[in-house]
């Protein structure tokens, strides 16, 4: 319903002196006699004793089965007023359809209601709030305007449910109708209908300065017009404005309550002022919600987002009684900041730490629930702790969360993510139904493991299906492309994109069709695309084309890319050294010196180089030269002898030269895949993490250890995953490069 009937925006009311300040709330206990012994001694309405009950009586009996939430209760005491002929009490049946509704069974609310022989705005207004607290939406709004073609007047109350209702069903032209009302009738200062009109239009089509306008026209501003104010510039991206208020607020003395408190951390979280959390969090101790479950939540949220984790665990451990939305707040809390720590090492300890406090979660009787479930395995993703993910598969399967889209593609994602790409391909293949972000998931993991024509069919599988694909799908699609080589497919799929879909090209569009280009030696085309594209390349394009003209041997094209990489500022230390070592290796020693001048001026710290490998419920780490492992003189001993294997394989194996000595022979994969062979039995895999991208000689020792081993092995450096099977990786020898 976009807008009210022609018969109701015609219709004309008398506005009679006491409508504007009129306040139809439904029937109180205080207003009628409640003395019943029913409600002193304890109620139970299958003793009520008909000869016993006043028809005052009822009201209060009804109130008491809204707090049990009692259908039966209610039916019981229906009866009775029939029998007792109570039913012609207007102030009884209208309890009667706001008890139905509370109890969630509209049919009964609506049959009685049906029945009445005559109904005031306070029956309207219940049968109305009935249908939305029943999360009836459009029912409500069609008693709205029964009530208004039957002649009732609405009161402020009324309207601040039909506006609430607009909100719900994201109606703004119908809310912008019945503000036309409101302003008519001069209720925009009412509090409870200006605190409606400004959730309306904050939530329908963002539009926040109408939001702050039916703000500021509110008479009498309490707790919640401006928890609904500062939640708004939330939702549209003005924290600071929000922030803002909050302060006024204050200034004028409201006190606030733990929903506000919530929304004003929310919004700290979101512009990282942590200083002003704290200030907040002194406030909340000071006014009574030390102790608050959602102000505690917030907080941890806070501390968590800015690299505060011994406060967000004090918090935590200090909880007499942790609920699971409490226990999901740390988990998705230490997973979101694997994304955002300042180097590897960190996030695979904010993952590890996850996943002790999903473990502790496990111990403490509750279950887990479907976001608990999806964030634990979205850190198993990022920690390649396969076999940790395949408990938590098993689990899903015992809770039935295994139907859930979300808990499918996240099981897609962690096991492509851990290199078992059969695994992925067979819980998307179960999954019951799939939604885009599915799709694409998988025709991803499909590309990225150099499965391109399975990517290319999922593709297909995916518009017969009814999908249509998005800028994301195409990424992979043209990935799947780009490493099979499949110039004429990519160029295909590229201009599909463009005409038929009408997605204009994204950076990574170009990226992939120029990896293709240089991963062939077709390094001129490549550098002709880079002019057909709409904007200016970036990092990752020149670092592409430095990559791949130093593999080919193109040296003028390879420092022309360079110039222009180094005129972009990068801010990554890696590519820097990568430029580094190709200056030196062409005895460039005056670029050589300007470069390393750049690094100093940019403030890049030297390339930290880890590796660790997770076991069981254990993650080890390795750093380059590591003597510190535990098992360091067995680990010796197998590195060296499986370096003079490789050495007799490959007599040829090209030796990285690597700046200042800094990454010798000795780097910190190696001794991560060794210590793998060491203590995971066969068949199974070797997963290994590295926090800067793998030198082209580890590379060809692992792909060597691979053969003489007769293992699986993948490593997951920092731009991509390498699987190893049989002396060959999926990367195609092209991921070294950089």
């Amino acid at each position: 319903m976009a807008s009210l009937p022609s018969v109701v925006i015609g219709y004309t009311i008398k506005p009679e002196s006491e409508f504007k300040r009129r306040t139809a709330t439904f029937p109180s206990i205080e207003k009628r006699n409640s003395s019943s012994s029913y409600l002193e001694k304890g109620f139970d309405a299958l003793s009520l004793d008909l000869r016993e009950v006043e028809s005052s009586t009822y009201v209060p009996l009804l109130q008491k089965c809204v707090e049990k939430n009692s259908f039966q209760e209610a039916q019981i005491i229906h009866g009775h007023i029939i029998k007792s002929g109570t039913q012609e009490d207007l102030f009884v049946m209208t309890s009667l359809v706001n008890v139905y509704g509370k109890c969630g069974v509209m049919e009964a609310a609506r049959k009685v209601f049906d029945t009445l022989s005559k109904r005031n705005v306070v029956t309207w207004t219940s049968l109305m709030s009935g249908y939305v607290h029943n999360s009836q939406p459009e029912a409500a709004i069609h008693v709205f305007l029964e009530m208004l073609e039957n002649g009732s007047y609405p009161t402020n109350y009324t309207l601040g449910i039909i506006l609430n209702t607009c909100s719900l069903l994201y109606d703004v032209k119908l809310g912008k109708v019945v503000h036309g009302y409101v302003i008519k009738y001069g209720l925009e200062g009412d509090t409870s209908v200006g605190n409606a009109l400004c959730n309306l239009y904050s939530k329908c089509g963002g539009n926040l300065d109408s939001a702050m306008r039916a703000f500021w026209r509110i008479g009498e501003r309490n707790v919640i017009s401006w928890t609904t104010i500062v939640s708004a510039c939330g939702d549209n991206g003005n924290s600071a404005a929000g922030l803002d208020l909050f302060s006024a607020m204050l200034e004028e003395g409201i006190e606030p309550n733990e929903f506000i408190l919530t929304s004003v951390l929310s919004l700290c979280c979101t512009i990282q002022a942590t200083d002003l959390g704290l200030q907040i969090h002194s406030l909340g101790i000071k006014i009574g919600y030390e102790s608050n479950l959602p102000v505690t939540n917030s907080l941890m949220y806070l501390y968590l987002k800015s690299g505060w984790f011994s406060e967000a665990k004090k918090l935590f451990d200090g909880l007499e009684k942790v609920s699971l939305v409490t226990w999901n707040a740390m988990i998705s809390g230490y997973a979101q900041m694997m994304d955002v720590a300042e180097n590897s090492l960190v996030a695979s300890r904010n993952g590890s730490e996850a996943l002790n406090i999903f473990l502790r979660l496990q111990r403490s009787g509750l279950k887990p629930d479907l976001f608990t479930i999806s964030s634990v395995l979205t850190v198993c993703s990022n920690l390649l702790a396969l076999e940790q993910g395949e408990q938590i598969h098993a689990q899903t399967i015992k809770t039935g969360f295994l139907s859930e889209v979300v808990v499918g593609t996240a099981l897609v994602n962690m096991y492509n993510k851990c290199g078992s790409i059969k695994k992925a391909s067979k819980a998307f293949v179960e999954m019951p139904s799939r939604t885009l972000i599915s799709w694409t998931s998988m025709i991803t993991a499909f590309a990225q493991h150099g499965l391109s024509q399975n990517a290319l069919v999922l593709f297909d599988d995916m518009r017969l299906a009814g999908d249509r694909p998005n800028k994301v799908t195409f990424v992979g699609v043209l990935a799947a492309c780009s490493h099979a080589g499949m110039v004429d497919e990519a160029l295909t799929y590229f201009d599909m994109m463009k005409n038929d879909f009408k997605i204009n090209p994204i950076m990574d569009h170009y990226g992939c069709i120029i990896d293709m280009f240089v991963r062939l030696g077709r390094l001129e085309e490549a550098f002709d695309f880079i002019k057909k594209m709409e904007f200016e390349p970036n990092e990752f394009i020149w670092s592409l084309l430095v990559a791949g003209c130093r593999s080919h041997g193109n040296l003028e094209l390879g420092f022309y890319a360079a110039e222009q990489l180094l005129n972009l500022k990068p801010k990554d230390p890696e590519i820097y050294a990568m430029l580094l070592n190709m200056y030196i290796s062409a005895e460039r020693w005056k670029d050589a010196s300007r470069l390393r001048k750049a690094m100093k001026d940019e403030k890049l710290m030297k390339l930290k180089d880890w590796s660790w490998i997770s076991i069981k419920d254990k993650v080890y780490s390795f750093k380059p030269d590591d003597k510190s492992c535990t098992h360091h003189q067995q680990v010796d001993i197998l590195l060296r002898d499986l370096l003079e294997k490789s050495r007799n394989l490959e007599k040829n194996s090209e030796t990285e030269e690597m700046e200042d000595k800094e990454t010798r022979v000795h780097h910190s994969e190696k001794f991560a895949v060794v210590f793998g062979l060491l203590k995971i039995q066969k068949p199974a895999a070797i997963r290994v993490v590295k926090s800067m991208i793998m030198c082209r000689d580890c590379h060809n020792f692992v792909k060597f250890v691979s053969v003489l081993s007769e293992r699986e092995i993948m490593v997951r450096d920092s731009k991509r995953l390498h699987r190893f099977v049989d002396g060959k990786c999926s990367c195609g020898d092209f991921g070294s490069l950089l």
